[in-house]
């Protein structure tokens, strides 16, 4: 048997030729062994992939392997979520057809993601731009118009002005358009949404049966459909202050036990009492001008200045006539949540009070801790919004927060103001419905008509898909749709006469809400779903990505999958049972002394002592060594998987992503820790080729009087209990340590000095059953490198396809047990006894032992305690 060097260059290639030729990861939709749908998150078609690529779905594959050898019908697919603003940039700044930009990068990155061994159905690919997935979405999109969950109307939105786009919240950088650096407008404009409000409480409620998912995740979703229970009060308007046609003005709160702290009210820049005052205030009209140049983001909103326009206008305190409020306009309050309209309580929330102090209107704490004198309780810069008693509130003194609320709510449903309660309680929720309108056009185009006298025309099932022209030019701002000849240009369908089309596009969040159930059967052209396809191998049993996505795409998806459901194209609510984010792959950076950065590949770095630093390779010139950061292209501190594949191996690769740290953190690259998977991959390839002419054939009967080979069979069951666990519940660094403690074991019986493996034909047969189970344990992590020592160790069929071995229960029952020694309480060694051994063999043991002889220095015990299975403490 050869004892050369394992080839990775060699062997890699050869394997997944002989995979791909026998389609083994191929998906049977009408394979009767249990389902198991494991998915990762799929990759934007930038062109390359990166570290972070390589480790997301060698998890994945660790779990789709793992499942396929437990006997489980694995659908383990691959797509691309290929829309979006980077292809058209591209276009515009390469001069080439977003298509074709987008379809080379696919091929290319397929190529690279085929290198790296993955168990994938590449039978079922598909990319979100195919006309033949999309077909499906605008089918979906129709559907769901006419169940209510598609709209179109008016909203408010960041435009702009230079693109001539919408852009989303993210897309805002310092009031600023990301990509053109325009100011952003806000402007109202009609856009499409989908109604996920409509779902609110249904998805906040079904948090709780996602007990597979990351707690963050469901508290950060929790937070982001912010459900909140509060009052609904009325305020009156003094007539003497208000606008014609203007007397009350609503507010939602959560907080009515504050109401004796009021200080002012604010309302939104667009807010209909706003507009009313403005219309005869013309400086009044140029703050909210000012105000929309700022943007709709929430975290904009947040950090701007606080400022306020008083209106002179003047609402009355609902327990109290005489006293008046300021009625402001705002610019951190907005029109989408609540009714854009707050009062404010300065000494208990922080943007209240910093408001205040910048306009002198004073606080008046309502809520005093537990154990502060009320008399000397003041705010000054710090707002207070913790527990406590209320003061200053007249008939609310004394009572708690709770109490409070609930006698407030209390009396304003039973007052009245013209026949209607004062106030009514309410729930509220942050959550606002999906505007998927895009003005660009690499995206899903809407498949709507805009007809003269039929208005809004559904485009005919018929004529879908809608596809994008692409005869398109960039040289004008805005959407290439609109400046298109003829595209648009169409006879409406229903009346015959000149319409256009809608050229607005989708958001691409669309395209990745439901991609997941496209790839249950992507083969059917006549619908998004084959029903009893989709509820069989749905839902995702194992989902796999990056935190980042933690909020909107999930809930997205959650949303997709109930409208799916609610027409008829799916029979489930949940897309995800179980949901696993991975931290990301780091590196350190290294700065030029010109401040620029250079790559790991352009750097040396040297080891003196405990002392690192690193040199150019070029110059020498020195270079510094900075923090360990997100893999990213601006510091340079990438590493190009190709580089390592190409240098290693792709086993090498994914077992170290699997092995330095826990997958759900972040794990730091290192060329050191890629060399040490490297010759954890050689040590393997030298034991199995050195054991291999040794061993018996597969199933030879191990005798059990045999203490050193049933010592070997007791680790090796061990091991496989321990890593079927680990990998179960994705602690795949612990499934390698146990490995690695495995293989040296392993490594005992092969070159220890007992030389057992030539000599004791029971040790050789336990050894035999003890590789045959490394190599299948390995195979997930390592698939190619276990092909090879599988066939190495004389098997004929693919490791690929072999069953997950069985643990045998009596061996995972240790013989022997380890107790802690105490010599007057202080513990001074260990000893090891069989399990049931006497108390009289427990004492004989640990009085042998060295640290205790020297802690008697000759003497004989007072009095050694044993407690069972415990403890064994001597007194000396």
């Amino acid at each position: 048997m050869s004892t050369e060097r394992y080839n990775a260059r060699e062997s890699e290639p050869r394997w997944q030729k002989l995979w791909d030729e026998r389609a083994i990861f191929a998906t049977r939709n009408d394979d009767p062994r249990p389902k198991y749908y494991v998915l990762e998150m799929f990759p934007y078609p930038s062109g390359r992939i990166h570290m972070g690529h390589v480790r997301n779905y060698t998890m994945g594959d660790v779990v789709a392997r793992y499942m396929r050898a437990k006997g489980h019908n694995v659908l383990h697919p691959m797509g691309w979520d290929a829309f979006g603003l980077p292809a058209e940039n591209a276009a515009i700044e390469r001069k080439v057809a977003p298509k074709a930009w987008t379809y080379e990068n696919i091929a290319a990155m397929k190529k690279q993601l085929q290198t790296m061994g993955l168990s994938l159905d590449w039978s079922r690919e598909f990319a979100t731009c195919d006309p033949s997935y999309y077909k499906h979405q605008q089918k979906m999109f129709l559907d769901f118009m006419k169940a209510g969950l598609a709209e179109r109307e008016k909203r408010k939105i960041n435009w702009d002005p230079v693109d001539m786009t919408v852009l989303a919240n993210e897309q805002v950088i310092d009031g600023r358009g990301w990509r053109s650096g325009a100011v952003v407008e806000q402007r109202e404009m009609n856009q499409w949404v989908f109604k996920i409000t409509k779902y609110s409480q249904d998805l906040l409620d079904a948090l709780d049966t996602l007990d597979r998912w990351p707690d963050k995740v469901r508290l950060m979703q929790r937070n982001w459909i912010g459900r909140s229970e509060g009052l609904l009060i009325r305020f009156a308007l003094d007539p003497a202050t208000a606008p014609g046609g203007e007397n009350e003005l609503k507010v939602f709160t959560t907080r009515p036990d504050t109401l004796f702290g009021a200080k002012f009210m604010a309302i939104a820049p667009d807010h209909p009492l706003a507009q009313a005052a403005a219309a005869k205030n013309p400086k009044l009209a140029e703050f909210i001008a000012e105000t929309k140049r700022q943007g709709t983001a929430q975290e904009i909103i947040d950090t701007a200045e606080k400022q306020g326009f008083d209106t002179g206008i003047k609402a009355v305190h609902p327990f109290d006539p005489d006293w008046k409020l300021p009625v402001y306009v705002a610019n951190f309050v907005l029109m989408e949540y609540g009714t854009g309209a707050i009062f404010g309580c300065p000494a208990h929330d922080q943007r209240d009070l910093d408001f205040v102090n910048k306009y002198g209107l004073g606080n008046t704490p309502v809520v005093c801790p537990p154990d502060v004198d009320p008399k000397s309780f003041v705010i000054t810069d710090t707002a207070y919004d913790g527990e406590g008693r209320m003061i200053n509130s007249r008939f609310l003194d004394g009572m708690t927060i709770a109490e409070a609320k609930e006698d407030v709510a209390r009396r304003l449903e039973s007052a009245t103001r013209g026949n209607t309660p004062v106030a009514e309680r309410q729930v509220n929720f942050r959550l606002r419905d999906w505007g998927i309108s895009r003005q660009r056009y690499w995206g899903c185009p809407i498949p709507v008509i805009h007809c003269p006298t039929c208005d809004v025309v559904p485009v005919p099932d018929k004529d879908l898909p809608v596809v994008l022209p692409e005869d398109v030019t960039f040289d004008k701002p805005g959407n290439a749709l609109d400046h298109h000849p003829t595209w648009k240009h169409v006879t409406c369908p229903q009346c015959g006469g000149k319409a256009t089309r809608e050229t607005d596009t989708m958001d691409t969040f669309v395209d990745s809400s439901w991609y997941f159930a496209r790839f249950t059967d992507p083969w059917n052209e006549n619908a998004p779903t084959t029903r009893n396809v989709v509820d069989r191998m749905m839902p995702v049993d194992q989902y796999i990505g990056g935190v980042e996505h933690a909020i909107l795409h999930l809930l997205y998806s959650r949303f997709f999958v109930r409208a799916m459901k609610a027409t008829g194209h799916i029979g489930m609510d949940e897309p995800f049972a179980g949901m696993f984010t991975q931290g990301m792959v780091v590196h350190e950076t290294y700065k030029k002394q010109d401040g620029t950065f250079a790559s790991p590949a352009e750097i040396s770095i040297e080891t003196v002592g405990d002392k690192r630093s690193a040199t150019l390779l070029t110059t020498k010139e020195p270079i510094e060594i900075g923090p360990i950061e997100k893999m990213s292209k601006s510091k340079r501190n990438t590493v190009d998987p190709d580089d390592i594949i190409g240098t290693y191996g792709a086993d090498t690769a994914r077992w170290f992503m699997l092995s330095d740290s826990p997958p759900d953190r972040d794990v730091i690259w290192s060329e050191e820790g890629v060399q040490g998977a490297g010759r954890f991959v050689q040590r393997i390839w030298r034991l199995v080729n050195t054991a291999a002419p040794l061993l018996p054939k597969p199933g030879t009967a191990i005798p059990e009087n045999n203490d050193g080979a049933m010592a070997l069979r007791r680790i090796a069951h061990r091991t496989l209990a321990d890593v079927s666990t680990a990998i179960e519940r994705l602690r795949f660094n612990t499934a390698i340590a146990k490995l690695y403690t495995f293989v040296g074991a392993l490594g005992d019986v092969v070159d220890g000095p007992a030389k057992s493996l030539q000599t004791d034909p029971a040790v050789a047969a336990a050894a035999r059953e003890a590789f045959d189970i490394l190599v299948r344990l390995i195979s997930p992590m390592m698939p190619h490198l276990a092909e090879q020592c599988w066939q190495a160790l004389g098997h004929q069929e693919l490791v690929s396809e072999a069953n997950w071995p069985e643990t045998e229960a009596k061996l995972l029952v240790d013989d022997t047990i380890t107790l802690p020694v105490q010599v007057n309480g202080k513990k001074r060694a260990d000893v090891t006894v069989a399990r049931n051994a006497s108390n009289g063999e427990i004492e004989a043991a640990v009085l042998v032992l060295d640290a205790v002889k020297s802690a008697l220095d000759g003497k004989s015990p007072r009095k050694v305690i044993i407690v069972p299975q415990r403890i064994v403490n001597v007194v000396v």
